[in-house]
């Protein structure tokens, strides 16, 4: 199959498949309302996906060193499928809804992570840092719309059928990649080979691991803007009674596919200015924009939602570039490991950004002024990690990419 072809088929599959994944954050204000959850409880549904996608992946995706990423990929999009409906249409309390929001993380796992395996073994060399950036794009932006789409799709039908939309969209994906991609033999064994979970070669590369750091951190933030970004703007517009224009769901959307574009906008400015001197600085600005804009909820709704939009810019602008990154500085034998350890690290991240942020968020008394900026201000803390990351472990740069001085300045 023509390399351009197998890219449209995999980012067609991984959007299809990403069409409910935010469909629980977004309707989250409905379920604090109608199961009367804690924002600690909230925080738990929102992140116990990454929990369960955190659990799974590192076996789901280093197999794919010894088996072909397509059987890997089928039996998650199934899975996702029976979650997402299950969801639908058995939910009926907290813990119900806990059970089928793991499932769904499971799912992911197999899904998301496998898929990008699928395509950088068929994408080598300086394409495939673009290959990536775009398999980021497909998923950023269905993930973006899928705030609105369940959005539309609960006034109209109701949270169940919300939910039914996303296991309709995985089911899709299934299909798409049965036809669509090549299967592809397992690379023979080498008797030098590592273990299947001996992860201390992948640990040992050093600038791979720099750059997997600095996607756990941006996970961790990333995460807790979308599993809180619609309560968050649900309470400033009630707030200031302001009129709503653009529903919050909406935002969310329009706020992930800004995001999404930033992302590929950051990686081709990583090839030209330098990838460890982009996501330094994007981190260090987006450090003080977590630490302000909780503080803004006083402000007007459009204020505020213009704040978000240059907030996500930030947290978005560094995505592939970290995980071009990490996929780069692999070696080719060790690529499926490699992949384990970066999103075992970020979706550990994402599992407790929003869990953090609902904890922090009671603690400070719940929603008001000072607790939505204590609730923002602990990933300004926690962002800190990265720009560490950069300066001590001194990642590479890839091959395409200018070469841009160390961030220690050696």
């Amino acid at each position: 199959m023509p390399v351009g072809r197998l890219i449209w088929a995999v980012c067609a599959a991984q959007s299809v498949a990403q069409l409910g994944a935010f469909a629980v954050p977004a309707l989250l204000p409905t379920f604090i309302d109608l199961w009367r959850l804690s924002n600690t409880e909230a925080g738990w549904l929102t992140g116990i996906y990454y929990a369960g996608y955190t659990l799974s992946v590192p076996v789901l995706v280093s197999l794919t060193d010894r088996i072909d990423p397509k059987r890997i990929y089928l039996a998650a999009t199934a899975l996702t499928t029976f979650a997402m409906l299950g969801y639908g249409w058995l939910a009926d309390g907290f813990w119900s809804a806990l059970f089928f929001r793991t499932l769904m993380g499971v799912g992911w796992a197999g899904t998301y992570m496998p898929g990008l395996k699928a395509l950088s073994d068929w994408v080598e060399g300086p394409r495939q840092s673009r290959a990536v950036a775009a398999h980021a794009a497909a998923v950023g932006i269905s993930g973006a719309l899928s705030f609105a789409v369940a959005g539309i799709v609960a006034a109209a039908l109701g949270w169940r059928a919300a939910l039914a939309v996303g296991g309709l969209g995985a089911g899709l994906a299934l299909l798409i990649m049965a036809l669509m991609l090549p299967a592809r033999a397992p690379r023979p064994r080498a008797p030098g080979d590592a273990a299947l979970l001996d992860f201390r070669p992948v640990l040992a590369n050093r600038s791979a691991l720099a750059y997997s750091l600095g996607y756990m951190v941006h996970t961790w933030e990333m995460s807790a803007l979308r599993g809180w970004v619609v309560t968050f703007l649900t309470y400033v517009a009630a707030r200031g009674g302001d009129s709503l224009l653009i529903a919050p769901t909406l935002v969310a959307s329009l706020i992930g596919l800004f995001g999404t574009g930033a992302s590929v906008v950051g990686n081709e400015c990583a090839r030209r200015l330098g990838r460890r001197r982009l996501i330094f600085w994007v981190m260090a600005a987006s450090i003080v924009m977590a630490a302000l804009i909780g503080f803004t909820a006083a402000l007007p709704y459009w204020v505020v939602t213009l704040l978000a939009f240059v907030y996500a810019g930030l947290i978005w602008a560094d995505s592939a570039s970290l995980t071009a990154g990490s996929t780069g500085s692999a070696k080719p034998d060790q690529r499926g490991a490699t992949l384990a350890v970066h999103t075992t690290l970020g979706y550990l991240g994402g599992f407790f950004g929003p869990l953090l942020f609902g904890v922090v968020l009671d603690l400070a008394g719940g929603e008001s002024l000072l607790g939505w900026g204590l609730a923002f201000g602990h990933l300004a803390l926690v962002l800190l990690v990265g720009p560490l990351a950069l300066i001590l472990l001194n990642p590479a740069d890839l091959p395409g990419d200018r070469p841009a001085r160390s961030v220690r300045g050696r």
